[in-house]
């Protein structure tokens, strides 16, 4: 069966109606913001592509306007900033420090090797990052695929795994990690190829467990499922794979993890202000439905909450299984 094939044969809205599940955005509580594709890293299941040689950067008059929308809209409790490696954004610190002052609660995604790594083309030394996030007191969502070295470094590249545990230790000595210091650290794992996630609380007991070997502590776990979209999609295509990995998710979906699909509490930002239903449809370029409302230099975020949702066949990886988000399994 051919890739053309599949897509056309399964249709995601569809299904909801078959399951009677009529899914529309409810309400606007995160505003997730892509402020770069650049990376210091380039992993094979990045859904976003990034990786040292992308250029895409939200410049400060788009920081601005987002700072503008938190303020206007006191439904709008998170900002959870995104990359790419986010911290290469050179307003990065700008942006936090002025949302701090809206009492907002910030969620920073963060790949752990950036504090040992540096910025990969001017050399520039990122190891204030953990003191940084401890003094505004961000949740740390930081990518730890896998508590094996071998697993972790298939997926993210070759010393990935001990640049991880070097990074993680750094945020361990702020606080973070540490019960009752309100310095939260969430580790997220994603499969290594076309599977689905194990249960998340499982492997947060298995992960908990391998990494206290390394004197290495974090607060959660979260599981994200591959998305068969950009890079990982082309690794699927080239090894002949797609096919069985789309049937996995379809004939994996399950309606109580889609009645929680993250689109209908969540916008997504991209680096030039357009907004998406998520992260997922931001890379795959589908626009919202409602076209007049494509930017945050023009939107209505009154309509916004209530809006028709694009859906598309990679929306089957958020309901398959216990289905996943960024903020982990939904069911």
């Amino acid at each position: 069966m051919e890739g053309s094939n599949i897509n056309g044969s399964y249709n995601f809205a569809n299904t909801l109606e078959q399951h009677h599940l009529l899914l529309e955005a409810e309400r606007i509580e995160t505003l997730q913001v892509n402020i770069t594709r650049r990376c210091n890293q380039a992993c094979s299941h990045c859904h976003v592509d990034a990786s040292p040689q992308r250029t895409e950067q939200m410049d400060l008059r788009t920081i601005d306007r987002c700072l503008e929308i938190l303020s206007a809209n006191k439904s709008i409790t998170r900002l959870d900033i995104t990359g790419g490696a986010p911290e290469l954004n050179p307003y990065y610190k700008y942006f936090i420090t002025e949302a701090r002052k809206l009492s907002k609660a910030i969620d920073t995604r963060h790949n752990l090797t950036i504090t040992v790594d540096g910025d990969p083309q001017t050399g520039e030394d990122m190891s204030y990052l953990p003191a940084f996030f401890a003094e505004n007191r961000l949740e740390v969502i930081a990518s730890m695929p896998h508590y094996h070295d071998e697993c972790c470094d298939l997926q993210r590249g070759p010393g990935v795994f001990e640049k991880s545990l070097k990074g993680l230790k750094l945020l361990n000595e702020r606080g973070y990690g540490t019960e009752g210091s309100g310095l939260l650290l969430t580790l997220v794992h994603n499969p290594i190829g076309p599977a689905l996630p194990a249960p998340q609380s499982q492997l947060e007991i298995e992960f908990k467990r391998e990494l206290a070997k390394f004197n290495v502590f974090f607060n959660n776990l979260i599981t994200i499922t591959n998305m068969p979209v950009s890079r990982f999609k082309r690794q699927l295509d080239k090894e002949g794979k797609y096919q069985d990995y789309m049937q996995l998710l379809i004939g994996s979906f399950n309606p109580e993890a889609a009645r929680h699909i993250m689109c209908r509490s969540l916008v997504s930002i991209g680096y030039d202000g357009r907004i998406y239903d998520c992260d997922f449809n931001q890379m795959a370029g589908l626009g919202l439905a409602i076209e007049e409302n494509s930017s945050i230099f023009n939107a209505d975020f009154n309509r916004l909450s209530n809006r028709r949702i694009r859906y598309a066949i990679h929306c089957y990886g958020c309901t398959a299984g216990s289905g996943s988000s960024c903020s982990g399994s939904l069911a």
